[in-house]
């Protein structure tokens, strides 16, 4: 598969919707992930990332404008143990809770369908990563409707086993911008992960399209230790 640009892949895109990005560091060292929600309506754009625990959280910037807290209040990252799991809505929790209960990733994914948001039904998209003893592999998973058919849902899951350095893999919930919203298609795409967290985390930001970017999520985690670094960018505290 052709490694591509990330900073091309997301400025020629003017709403990728929802996207996460994983993958390792140029210099082999950290687990890398990403991950960025963006809005086209007041009650999407409402919002921010804050740090909950090890995780984080969305939260209404302007409460008073909180129109319909379904589908954008909940918690994108959690961590258990050595396990991050990174997702763009409430299934971060199925994924927490029944994998606490020994169950695997592809398991509790199996409880879940795309949103309920007819007409788009826009995509779950998943990732998890697990570090132990020095190693460092990861999945991702989308659940979407067949072609806009709500009656049936298509489960996919793609597992990577010690990622090379300094590259990840892109999915998002939407080609592009429409109405409605086409949903993601093929196999997560093969992308460049280069620099440091802020570099890094910098790029993503500026070629999010300016309009419609809400906030983004970065984190480093040092594959031989653990220890990781954060950062959280929002467009809200930027106005």
């Amino acid at each position: 598969m052709e490694k591509k640009n990330l900073a091309e892949e997301l400025a020629g895109n003017s709403y990728p919707g929802r996207g996460i990005v994983i993958g390792r560091s140029a210099d082999g060292k950290y687990a890398v992930t990403a991950y960025f929600i963006m809005g086209r309506s007041s009650n999407s754009r409402n919002r921010v990332f804050v740090e909950d625990g090890e995780g984080i959280r969305t939260q209404a910037f302007d409460p008073s404008k909180l129109e319909d807290p379904s589908l954008i209040i909940y918690a994108p990252v959690r961590v258990l143990g050595n396990k991050t799991i990174v997702t763009n809505g409430d299934q971060t929790d199925t994924i927490y809770e029944l994998m606490d209960k020994q169950q695997t990733f592809e398991q509790a994914l199996r409880t879940r369908e795309f949103e309920p948001d007819a007409p788009n039904y826009t995509p779950r998209i998943s990732g998890i990563m697990h570090l132990e003893n020095g190693g460092y592999n990861y999945a991702m998973s989308i659940l979407k409707s067949a072609d806009g058919d709500p009656d049936s849902c298509h489960r996919f899951t793609f597992a990577y086993q010690n990622p090379k350095a300094g590259e990840g893999h892109f999915i998002h919930t939407y080609m592009g911008d429409g109405n409605p919203l086409p949903s993601f298609e093929g196999e997560p795409k093969k992308v460049g992960i280069e620099g440091d967290i802020d570099s890094f985390g910098q790029m993503l930001w500026e070629n999010l399209n300016e309009e419609n970017k809400v906030s983004l999520f970065v984190r480093y985690i040092e594959i031989a230790t653990g220890k990781y670094e954060t950062r959280i960018y929002n467009k809200n505290l930027y106005a």
